[in-house]
């Protein structure tokens, strides 16, 4: 659905730029976003290689799994639902880890196992258990500490100082993730 708008707002400002006589004004415009977007990459890049890098050394240190099993205490009691030792733990809190460090896209690999494995406790196979809905939050709403995405896109656009927005970054979505898992305590309980 969201490509479908974002085609007809595409197609609609092409189609107006034609009729309106400022063609010329598409072709400049996909030109620099063409640079841009190659410029932002260029800039990014290094950094996310960085800490997926490290992410990787974490994880083969077993670094990543000491954090999962600490992780993995809080969790049993965020996800009462998940019997104790279950894979899907494991696989949550390694998404909670990469997501705290500010990486969306090596956390995205585990989100989806932990959702597979959710799958495997689900009683109703065509709708969400309990357990799946809780974790989409706490994933959404997640904690984050390092903010690296952010940090590179000031760095990128040139900020005096790019790291100032992990405290705000931290406050915002730790209350955030309280917010949602309060909400979602809230309508289980109404639900039931």
């Amino acid at each position: 659905m969201v490509n479908k708008i974002w085609g007809f707002f595409i197609i609609s400002g092409i189609l107006f730029c034609l009729f309106t006589g400022n063609i010329k004004l598409v072709n400049e415009e996909i030109l620099n976003c063409t640079k841009s977007t190659l410029d932002m990459i260029v800039k990014i890049f290094p950094v996310m290689a960085l800490w997926l890098g490290i992410m990787q050394i974490a994880s083969s240190s077993g670094l990543l799994n000491i954090f999962s099993k600490k992780l993995s205490v809080i969790l049993s009691k965020i996800f009462p639902e998940i019997p104790n030792n279950h894979e899907s733990l494991s696989y949550i809190a390694s998404n909670i880890v990469a997501n705290m460090f500010g990486l969306g896209n090596a956390a995205t690999p585990f989100g989806l196992k932990a959702m597979e494995s959710l799958q495997t406790l689900n009683k109703k196979k065509d709708t969400a258990s309990r357990s799946m809905i809780t974790f989409l939050v706490l994933n959404t709403s997640g904690v984050t500490i390092i903010p690296t995405t952010i940090i590179s896109l000031r760095l990128m656009y040139g900020s005096v100082k790019p790291t100032a927005i992990v405290l705000p970054c931290i406050l915002a979505t730790s209350l955030s993730t309280i917010a949602g898992l309060l909400l979602d305590r809230f309508i289980a309980r109404r639900v039931k």
